[in-house]
């Protein structure tokens, strides 16, 4: 058996076990395209240094460029014996150009190669789940904004509390979602720095400049201490938690459509696009996607999860536990790509039963706190003797079988003789939830304010 590339030190021929546990080229292929860029500009680097000639470098550039088009059109495939994609490409390199192939990795290490292909990887991503946050955002924005005077009822421990309106709750997620956007833009600002040029945990004594591929890819700057450079994972770590909670937010939503859906409910109906039905009940129209991504939240807490604990005992600098740095965050990207572009899609067709949501306001009494607050300001009570006056005023209603709204005023004043007829119109859902003006608030004026707030921050993104 042929030695590989990289292992120098090694004569006997490597376990069948061994490479099969050691390959990670089924899995780090993906990361070919932030390969071959980071070998361009290191690349370059050593040739604006004088550290391999113009000659080199020109084959070098010519020869990678013509394996990114062979990776792409399905000539050269990454399916062999290679251990990792880097040495794939190397090996392919070498075997193109000869001689100029192997000067290629003069003055770095696999392990500032990985860690510069992985960070390019996750930087990238990390600004595209950001700008599917904000095309969410917008559709909620627009789903909002046809129903600022929709009335559902507010809950508190899945309990009917007080009216607001179909705006302001999915106002409420796409201020989550604002938050998730600024958590990926804030990581990729916080991880923006280039870790080519640390070698394998030391730097290098070539006289090279990191600056120079620093620049060429895009980053800040250079990191500042290699040692550090070569076993960081943060940057990994910090897109799992942000995608973490991010599908969290995105499963708090799932888990109300799914209610909001069923015949319990019907305050919404999915489209017939993003529903399936059953194999035995024709009737059944099931809301697999909201269902599919509470559900796959598990499974990006997972990954988030093993990398931790991967990463918690290692000591500096590099070691072998670190390739199974990638899998996870591979899966948790194409995992929250798809949640994101689907939820986007389903939010955008899903039709708002609007009749629906306002009977449910006549159940639970969802104005008794209006007439607590009206009994402080008319007849001076204490808010806790109106509280508890109110309780009442909601058992009367309860033997009568109506809402608290619907009681008359003889009935309301056989509880409390300070109540008079202005009452009636605080004790509408309607002016209930339009009274809430405070900022931040459900009344449809706040709400207004919300979304143009909202619509302005999007603008200066």
């Amino acid at each position: 058996m042929s030695k590989k590339i990289a292992s120098a030190r090694i004569s006997e021929a490597s376990s069948e076990l061994l490479k099969e546990l050691n390959n990670s080229l089924p899995f780090d292929k993906l990361l070919y395209r932030e390969d071959i860029e980071g070998s361009l500009a290191h690349a370059f680097m050593l040739s604006s240094q004088c550290i391999i000639s113009k000659d080199d470098f020109a084959l070098i550039e010519k020869g990678l460029k013509e394996i990114l088009e062979e990776i792409e059109n399905g000539t050269f495939s990454l399916d062999g014996e290679d251990e990792d994609i880097h040495m794939a490409i190397e090996g392919r390199l070498t075997a193109k150009i000869g001689d100029a192939g192997k000067r290629l990795h003069t003055a770095r290490s696999r392990n500032d190669q990985v860690a510069l292909d992985f960070r390019l990887y996750v930087q990238k991503n990390s600004l595209i789940l950001a700008k599917l946050l904000i095309e969410n955002i917008e559709t909620l924005i627009n789903l909002a904004s046809k129903n600022t005077t929709t009335l559902l009822p507010g809950m508190t421990h899945l309990q009917h509390a007080q009216p607001i309106n179909f705006a302001y709750h999915m106002m409420a997620y796409a201020s989550m979602f604002k938050r998730d956007y600024e958590r990926f833009v804030s990581s990729y600002e916080r991880n923006n720095y280039s870790p080519i040029g640390c070698a394998a945990l030391a730097g290098t004594p070539h006289s090279i400049d990191r600056n120079i591929t620093a620049e060429k890819l895009g980053f800040k700057e250079p990191t500042l201490n290699c040692l550090d450079t070569v076993s960081d994972r943060d940057f990994a770590l910090e897109i799992l938690f942000n995608i973490s909670t991010m599908m969290m937010h995105i499963s708090r939503l799932s888990e109300e459509l799914i209610l909001w859906s069923s015949s319990e409910f019907r305050w919404i109906t999915l489209d017939d696009r993003h529903a399936t039905g059953s194999s035995i009940m024709p009737q059944k129209k099931n809301p697999d996607i909201p269902e599919l991504l509470r559900g796959k939240t598990g499974r990006v807490n997972g990954n988030l999860v093993g990398l931790l604990t991967v990463m918690k005992g290692l000591p500096l600098a590099y070691n072998k536990d670190m390739q199974e740095d990638k899998e996870g965050v591979f899966d948790s990207v194409k995992t929250a790509t798809l949640a994101l572009k689907v939820l986007n899609e389903m939010i955008g067709l899903m039709q708002v039963n609007e009749e629906n949501m306002k009977r449910a306001c006549m159940i639970g009494h969802l104005s008794a706190t209006d007439l607590a607050d009206y009994l402080v300001r008319k007849a001076g009570l204490a808010f806790r003797d109106a509280y508890h006056i109110v309780g009442n005023v909601v058992n009367l209603a309860e033997e009568q079988g109506v809402d608290i709204s619907e009681l008359d005023l003889k009935q309301l004043q056989s509880v409390e003789p300070h109540i008079q007829a202005d009452v009636l119109e605080v004790l509408n859902n309607l002016n209930s939830m339009n009274a809430r003006e405070s900022k931040g608030g459900t009344a449809t004026i706040r709400v207004l304010e919300q979304i143009e707030a909202m619509k302005s921050w999007i603008e200066k993104q």
